[in-house]
Formats: C-alpha cells, structure tokens, sequence
C-alpha cells in the first residue's frame, strides 16, 4: 500500500510539473463555479457539468468528451490508477487547478474522496449523424419533468440497446446531478437528440421511416401485441400530464401496459423499460410472439 502511494505522488508530482496547474483556494472563481454546477442553481448555457471519481471520469476519457477543467486534491490521490487518470485528463484540457484536503472535501459530493475531479461540456448530438438501421427503436421523452426519471431512462435505453432518446419539450434540464446521476453514465453512451417541440420530432421520426407509438392506458391494444420488426419508436410523457395533444393528431398508434393490482399506472421510467425491452428484444430477434 504504501508503495502504490508513492508511485501515486511520483506520477501527480510530474504531471503537475509537467503541465500548468494553479493552487486555488475556496474563494477562487472555479471553485464557485463547481457549487453553482453541483447546486443547479445557475444558468449554463454552455451545458457544463461535473464530473467526480474514477468510473464516471474513465468513461469521460474513453467516450471523448470534451473538458472544461481538472481540479485535483495531491493528498487524496493515493493510487496509481488515479494519479494516471488525472495526467490523461490534465492533457484534454487548458485549466487544470491543485487544491487541498479541506478545500476538495467542500466541493466533493462523495463520502470518501478520491482527488479526482473535472467539468466536461454535455454534448448532444444531431439526428443526421446516427446511422439508423432497419430495425431501430427509438425512445422519446415528451416533456419529462423529473430530472431522475429522464436519467433512468437515458440507462434504460442504453440499456435495452436502444438507438437514440429523443427529447422534446424539454423541462428538466440535461446537466442536472441527479439525472446525471441516475443515467449511471449512460449519458456519454447513447445519443441525444433534442428538438424544440414534438412536431419538429415527429418530423424527424416520420421523415425516416419510423413507426410511432404512444404509451397511453386507454389504448386497446397492449404493447406485447405488435410484432414490431421495423423502425418503431416509443413516447413517454410527463408524469403530471402524460403525454403532450398534439401527438394525438398524428400518425401514431396506441399501447397499454396491462395494470392487474390496485394502481392504474406505472412510474414512467418503468412503464419505459417494459416497452423497450420488448420492442428491442423482438427486433433483435430473441423473442417472439
């Protein structure tokens, strides 16, 4: 152990030698700005979030995505995973800042720590970039308030090998901690698409062939009934409101989840994870009926 942590300080050592790192304290512009990111609290028109620990800073590193800035804490970098983590991050970005035990721990969101912390720009990406296949499902959100249910079902779809998560209508905004959170990283694994109302994302839908359905009680027809077997994709709606008038005017067919206790609906990330299971499922060809 105590080897591991000092190769640990030997590599943090030469990468801060190596690369411009400012030592800040509590009072300084960046560290105001991580609180204004992890409370919510300001805007961001630039789609900034934070990044903290190992696992959701590795996976910033394998998907590309581009940075703002590192922070680091020396004294809680104790493995040479870590130390090595912070150097790739350090070489991604302009602003890199050294801070203190103390300092860290006010800005942490984890019990235990691990010296590693970054602010990474949210990307989003444009519909004629994704490569459709034949058998495609794509999972839209319509106005989706709860920033914990949009992350679930960002995993959900990641998930269940969906190919896109579409949002329109948005209300929740993307770089909040607790959809960021909840998506368990899935955020930097599948694209999202956003569009400002559903007709801009019906158009885009219909324009590639895609078979729309909506998740409504009333609807006749349960969503183990279709064959699927095609381009299809499922909207969800707010928990408040359901699912937004104007789709209803549209091309669009209905489906039901079968209710058989005492409630009458689903949490919506659930009643996502069942239809896109099935629908995936069945265009994968590991299921059939």
């Amino acid at each position: 152990m105590a080897e591991e942590q000092e190769k640990a300080r030997d590599i943090v050592a030469s990468l801060t030698s190596k690369y411009k790192f400012y030592a800040v304290g509590e009072g300084h512009s960046i560290i105001k700005h991580i609180r204004g990111l992890v409370s919510n609290s300001k805007p961001n028109p630039a789609r900034q979030y934070v990044a903290e620990g190992l696992w959701f800073n590795k996976m910033l590193v394998e998907a590309g995505s581009p940075l703002h800035a590192i922070v680091i804490c020396p004294d809680k970098i104790h493995t040479v995973e870590a130390a090595n983590l912070a150097e790739e991050l350090a070489k991604r970005c302009d602003q890199r800042f050294t801070v203190s035990e103390k300092t860290f721990e006010k800005i942490s969101e984890r019990e235990k720590p691990d010296g590693v912390m970054s602010i990474a720009y949210f990307s989003l990406s444009d519909v004629k970039d994704i490569a459709f296949t034949d058998k495609s499902v794509v999972l839209v959100l319509d106005g989706v308030e709860i920033p914990g249910n949009v992350g679930t079902m960002i995993r959900v779809a990641d998930g269940a090998g969906v190919d896109a998560v579409f949002i329109c209508n948005r209300k929740a905004r993307m770089t909040h901690p607790k959809l960021l959170q909840s998506s368990m990283g899935s955020v930097l694994n599948i694209p999202i698409v956003e569009f400002v109302s559903a007709d801009e994302c019906y158009e885009a839908l219909r324009s590639r062939g895609f078979e729309i359905y909506l998740t409504d009680s009333r609807a006749e027809k349960s969503y183990y009934e279709y064959p699927y077997g095609k381009r299809c994709a499922f909207v969800m709606g707010s928990e408040r409101y359901g699912i937004s008038r104007g789709w209803y005017d549209k091309d669009v067919k209905l489906l039901s989840i079968p209710m058989f206790g005492k409630c009458d609906s689903l949490n919506v990330g659930v009643a996502a994870t069942v239809v896109c299971y099935e629908a995936s499922l069945k265009n994968k060809g590991f299921i059939k009926r």
